[in-house]
This record gives C-alpha cells, structure tokens and sequence, in this order.
C-alpha cells in the first residue's frame, strides 16, 4: 500500500479499534483517562464564572454599599479567591495525572507491541530479510511503535479532552450571553479553516519526514556495517553525497512541517486578538444603551468572556497539531500491522518433538525459489544414511548453501519433500529440529558480548565447565585464556576484535557444545589458516564419529573422507558418489579437482 493510500484510510475505524485493542488489558486505566478528560472539561468554564460572579455581585456591592457591606464583601471577595485557588490546584493535579496516565497508556501499549513484533521479525522467513533491508525493520520495531505511543500519549485521548473542553466552554458562553458570544467568536470559522489547511499541510510533510527517516535508518544501518568495503574502494566521497541528499531531504520535510507552524500560530493569536476586540467594541458600545447597574454587570461578563476566549483557544492552537499526531500514529499502526500480518514466516506448530535425530536425511525431488519460479533447486533426490558424511561441492550460485538452509527449514519449499528420520521435516516442532542442527558458516557472525555469551547463546543450562571441555576438544583453551578476561572477553559487535579463523573456531565450539545429531559445514575451514585447519580437522573426525555431517568445502582435499559427494551445478546434481569414483568418471568433479591440483592453480571451488 502506498503512502498516499495509507493517508485516505487514516480515519479506518476498523485500524483506530486494533489499535485501542491493545490497551484492553489495561482499560481500567483507558477509562479513568477518558472520565478525567470529562473532568477536566467541566472544570475549566467554573473559574472564569466565579470571576465575573465576583465582579458583578461582590466588588460592585462593596463599591456602592455601606461600611459594614464592604467589610462582608472583601470577605467574600477573599473567600472567592481561596476557593479559585483550590480549583486550580485540584485542576493542575488532575491534569497532571491526565498527563502521567496518557504517557504510561501509550508507553506500555508501546512495550506489547514491541514485544510482539520483535518476535514475529524473528520468526519471519528468511526471504523477508533477503527482500527488506534491515534498517526498515529497524524503523517498523523502534520508530514507528514509538509512534503509537503518541496516540494515546498526545493524540487520540488528548483530543477527546480538548474538544469537551471547547463544547463545555462554548456552551457556558452562550448561556451566559449569546449575544456576546457570537460577537467573540465571529472570527472562529476563518480558524476553523486556517486549522484544516495546516493539518494537511503538516501532515503531508510529517509523512515525507517519516519515508526519510526510514531511508536513513536503512542507509546508515547498510552502510555503517559495509564501511570497511567502502573504505578499501575509497568510495567514501561519493557515498557521502548519497546520505547529504537523503539527509536534506529529511530537512526539507521538516522545514516545511516548521513553516507551516510558523504561520499557524501567529494566526491564531491574530483570530484571538480580533475576537477580543470584537468583544470590547460590542460591549462599549452596547453600555451606552444600558442602565448603570446592567452596565456594571457587562464588565464582570467581559472579564469572564475575555478568560473563555484565552481558555477555548488554548487547545485550538494546539488540536491541529495533536490531530496530525494522531495520524501520523495511524499511519505507523498501519505499517507495524503489516508486519504482524505477515504469514510468511516458518509455522512451529508442528507435532513431532525427538530429544535427538539419528541424522537420515531424504531429499525427494525438491524444487526450491527464493522468489516466484527463479528456481536455484531444480529436482534435487539425494540420501544421507544416518551417521554418513556428504560433501557438497560447485561453483558459486550452484546451491550448495540453498541445500542446508532448507533442512533446518529456514525457507519453504515449492515442490518435493524433505525428510528427516523418515518423517516430512514440516511436523516436527521447529525449536526441537534446529535445536538438533548444528550449523557452522562461512560467515561467521558474533554478538557484541562476552566469549562466554557467544559460545552458549546465553543459554544458562550451560556451564562454563561444558564451554571449556569443548574448547580444549579443538586446542582453543589456551588461546581464550591469553585474552584479558578469558571467557569474559568482549568481542564487541561481530567479534571485531577476533581475526577471521578465530571467530571461526569459536563457532565450531558453539556447534560442538550443542552435540547436535545432524551437523552442517558450510565452507568451515575456507577462512582459517593451515594450523587452525589442521586443529578444525582433528574435532571433526571425533565430532562426526557416528553423526551424520554435510560438508560443504573450497578444498577438495578436506572432502576425500566423505562417504558420498555431491556435485552441483545451476541448481542441478551433475554427479554423485565417492571421491575415487567420480576422479575415474572423468567428469565435472574430476575437472574440479584437475584445475585445484593437477595444474596447481590457485583455484578454489566457491
């Protein structure tokens, strides 16, 4: 849905409910803000009454009267005076708590719905991530909910209290003078369309403001990850150009947003200056038709009505203003429920829960797309007897990596079935499949965090004595021991402080800590250097020992052991068999292993 077509829909009611939905839990508290908001109207109008009840029956008589009348007029007076007093400190306190319950509505409303989200992004399928830059979802999960806040916050109760208070205030006027009251507000139609021509204009540029912020948070989050490419090709200039324009256009949008401000609240006090001379003229002119006592009480009225004035357009200045909010929390609402309507994500309702895989796995003519029917699996049948190793070998876009990212079920399938233990991998529970998958990449990724916390995921069923066994399994005790702090080391954010072939070998003791029945190396030991290789090799012999292992290598030398070797090419199996079998074939493996060590080329198959 386009941005425009968001705004149309901005006073869906079905989309406000959803919302308002998501404060059910807490509408004890929703209420008590409404019935505030009701309070608050009806005791704004009460101080400008008693005032020009004060004027017109007490100081009046205590001017004409005798001695004894003034002395109980002053008293009066005093008594008046006390009593706007306490209304206005019972007002402010009730307007604060108005404020506080608002704010604390919004902020846990806020909370839930982060909370929800962040799990369903968790849960997504990973072709969602492979579409969507990460710095949008960002901004859905952080910025956009935070706009909801303000629905409750400033926008949808703020409103309701500030347009009881209008109806409470106007009503009192025209019950105490009508006459009065439509000279005084002669002027609001011009108001009422100065207040809808800023609303659309403001929030035209609060939704320009929103797509640039988004861009931004999209353009930093990419950028700031890839700096060091950026850096190594010495692109910086022109990138930089890239975030000016993307950032002049976020100024843009809010210079526009300020412009429009700049001239709305000038006429606004422009509006409230002529209403009240409106007032003053029609009443000095009306006195001198009047008697002097009627006069007398006009005064008391143009002092109440001069108040009313100052009291309705208070939230005038600022309806407009909370209007666009509420839209502007509307259009977020909308977004983030996207998100949480999202269905392509991976079910975990299924029912097969084993504490521990045998490790047979059956691919059954498998076709598999990352988008529409741009298959990179075309018609895959293999089986991994249970316990076996496989290799996977082919040039780059081949699918080697597609294979392992389907059997632990980070994608759907289009066609086939894939089986695991002789059972469709969709009934098993998704937690107790991955669970049983240990996976080791490539590219390995580390949390800013300790050694500790990245080895055991945070999970406190396992103790550092577990961590430390499996870390002499691959000689990296002593290694972790020289860092300042050990098993405390900080990483920092994708184990930054670590070289390429250590971060590695700590995610082959985060695979090894976890024991699981099927274990994946996906090009394990391409990045580490022949000491760390020669380490890697040795725990996997005694890792793989009666565990099933796929083997995905840019060394053929590392798969010579391998029971069985796959070999792909354009999604398709070419070859199948041992490493002496498909040599003596003479076919594509076999010319993948002439052109790494026949001629000695520095050739790797990626």
């Amino acid at each position: 849905m386009s941005e425009n077509a968001t705004v149309k829909r901005i006073f869906d009611f079905r989309l406000l409910r959803r919302v308002l939905h998501y404060a059910a839990p807490y509408k004890r508290k929703f209420y008590i803000s409404v019935a505030l908001a009701v309070l608050l109207a009806v005791l704004s109008p009460i101080r400008p009454h008693l005032i020009q009840l004060t004027v017109n029956d007490y100081i009046r008589a205590g001017v004409n009267g005798d001695g004894g009348i003034k002395i109980r007029m002053e008293e009066l007076v005093i008594w008046i005076t006390v009593i706007q007093i306490g209304l206005l400190l019972i007002e402010s306190g009730f307007r604060f708590y108005f404020s506080y319950l608002t704010a604390w509505l919004g902020q846990t409303v806020v909370k839930d719905l982060r909370v929800r989200v962040y799990k369903k992004v968790l849960g997504l399928n990973l072709s969602q991530f492979d579409t969507t830059p990460i710095g949008t979802l960002t901004t859905r999960t952080v910025d956009d909910i935070e706009r909801i806040n303000d629905v409750f916050a400033d926008g949808l109760i703020p409103i309701i209290a500030d347009l009881l208070s209008i109806v409470a205030i106007v009503l009192v006027m025209f019950i105490s003078d009508w006459r009065l009251s439509l000279i005084s507000l002669a002027p609001f139609p011009f108001l009422i369309l100065a207040t809808y021509v800023f609303k659309e204009s403001v929030n035209k540029s609060f939704i320009r403001v929103r797509n640039a912020v988004a861009n931004l948070n999209a353009f930093v989050q990419e950028h700031i990850t890839g700096v060091q490419i950026i850096q190594g090709f010495a692109v910086e200039d022109r990138e930089f150009n890239k975030f000016r324009n993307i950032n002049a256009e976020h100024r843009n949008a809010n210079i526009k947003a300020i412009f429009a401000y700049s001239v709305f609240f000038p006429i606004v006090e422009i509006v409230l200056a002529v209403g009240t001379g409106l007032m003053v003229w029609w009443a000095a002119t009306y006195a001198l038709d009047l008697e002097r006592v009627e006069a007398t009480d006009l005064i008391g009225k143009m002092v109440a009505f001069n108040m009313y004035l100052n009291l309705l357009f208070r939230p005038l200045r600022v309806i407009a203003d909370k209007f666009n909010v509420l839209q502007m929390g509307m259009i977020a609402s909308d977004r983030v429920f996207k998100v949480l309507d999202n269905e392509d994500f991976i079910s975990s309702e299924g029912t097969y829960s084993p504490q521990k895989l045998k490790g047979k796995i059956d691919f059954n003519s498998v076709w598999f797309a990352y988008s529409k029917e741009n298959y990179v699996l075309k018609n895959i049948s293999f089986r991994v007897e249970a316990g076996s190793t496989i290799a996977i070998v082919g040039h780059t876009g081949s699918g080697k990596t597609s294979i392992i990212s389907l059997i632990n079920r980070l994608y759907h399938i289009q066609k086939g079935q894939i089986k695991i233990d002789d059972i469709d991998i969709e009934q098993y529970k998704l937690d107790d499949l991955r669970k049983n998958i240990g996976v080791v990449l490539q590219d390995v990724f580390l949390f800013s965090g300790s050694i500790m916390d990245n080895i055991t995921l945070r999970n406190d069923a396992i103790s550092k004595e577990q961590v430390i066994e499996a870390a002499r399994l691959i000689d990296m005790h002593d290694f972790i021991m020289e860092l300042p702090g050990g098993y405390d080391y900080n990483v920092m954010e994708r184990g930054s402080t670590l070289s390429l072939g250590q971060r590695q070998l700590l995610s082959f003791i985060r695979a090894l800590l976890y024991n699981p029945g099927i274990l994946i190396l996906d090009e394990a030991t391409s990045s580490v250097d022949t000491q760390s290789e020669l380490l890697i090799q040795k725990a996997i012999d005694t890792l793989i020992a009666g565990r099933t292992s796929i083997v995905i290598a840019h060394r053929l030398s590392t798969i010579r052991k391998a029971s069985n070797i796959i070999v792909l090419d354009k999604g398709e199996i070419k070859e199948m068999g041992t490493h002496e079998e498909l040599l003596a074939k003479g076919g594509f493996y076999s010319k993948l292993h002439e052109m790494q060590f026949a001629k000695k080329l520095p050739v790797k198959v990626i």
